[in-house]
């Protein structure tokens, strides 16, 4: 008997396990998805009264974002904050993992020190960063006056256009590389050693170990690091709305990012119709990035 209902057992079994996830994701996800949908092609507002109903209006909203100036402005500052934290962020993060990856005395150290500010909470991390970057006793003009030997005189780091969304990508990098540092350690370590013992018997030297053995077998890890950090830089939000909060910061379309816009749009205007345009749009990008993942994967995979 109990091998006529083990067939069946299989199969509800693992959605057995995958349910409460399922859950979660349709009631979180997909749900608010379906519903921002919807009302992005209405004038549904924030707070409504029987005076004035919400219409349908079609693609006005699309129509209005692509002529939103504040939309371009939001889009370039992600994709610039993107061209820059990106890479910088990855290369980084692989040149501590290969760091820490020595078998020397006080790595294990270094580990928790790299990865604590992952740790630490943005709105924290905001905050500090933000006195950090004060012209008048700010730790950063101060480093930066001294390794200038008083050539560069205090900058005004939040209130300067020029300089607002640099000042955020250092914070966000010195934030976030602990995570990626993290994922290519569990790649490095995952390479047989094997390997590189071969390599050094046959003469090659360590940059050519990493050319031919250490980069071709991290190709996935550094795929999965570079498409995860493209969305999450995608997300800024929690530093630029604190720097905004702050009263001390540049124009805000010198560092206002997608989220911040859609939030401000939201729940400062109350243009809900409007918002939820602005999320089907983000979701959109996001969704292009998961794919692009997924075709260069297969690709990798194809060709292996």
């Amino acid at each position: 008997m109990s091998s006529s209902r083990s067939p069946r057992s299989s199969v509800f079994t693992p959605w057995l396990f995958a349910a409460p996830g399922l859950l979660l994701m349709v009631t979180f996800l997909v749900v608010p998805f379906l519903m921002a949908a919807v009302l992005s092609f209405t004038d549904q507002r924030l707070l409504t009264h029987a005076a004035i109903a919400t219409e349908f209006v079609g693609v006005e909203n699309y129509l209005r974002l692509w002529e939103d100036e504040s939309f371009w402005a939001a889009l370039g500052n992600n994709l610039r904050f993107v061209i820059v934290v990106v890479p910088v962020q990855t290369a980084l993060a692989l040149a501590l993992a290969m760091l820490v990856n020595q078998k020397l005395r006080g790595s294990r150290l270094f580990r928790t020190i790299y990865f604590m500010p992952v740790a630490t909470t943005m709105s924290v991390v905001a905050v500090i960063w933000s006195l950090l970057y004060s012209p008048d006793q700010g730790v950063i003009n101060r480093m930066v006056d001294g390794l200038s030997f008083g050539q560069i005189g205090p900058q005004d780091w939040l209130r300067d256009p020029a300089l607002v969304m640099p000042a955020v990508m250092l914070l966000s990098i010195w934030q976030g590389v602990g995570f990626q540092m993290l994922v290519f350690l569990a790649g490095l370590q995952a390479i047989p050693l094997d390997l590189y013992e071969a390599a050094t018997l046959e003469g090659a030297r360590a940059w050519q170990q990493l050319r031919w053995i250490t980069l071709p077998m991290l190709r996935n890890t550094t795929i999965f690091v570079l498409v995860t950090t493209t969305i999450y830089a995608f997300q800024l939000f929690t530093q630029v709305q604190i720097i905004a909060n702050s009263g001390a910061a540049a124009p805000v379309d010198s560092f206002r990012t997608m989220v911040m816009l859609m939030v401000h749009e939201g729940f400062r205007n109350g243009n809900i119709g409007y918002a939820s345009a602005l999320s089907v749009v983000f979701f959109l990008i996001v969704l292009a990035i998961s794919l692009l993942q997924r075709w260069v994967i297969r690709e990798e995979r194809v060709v292996a």
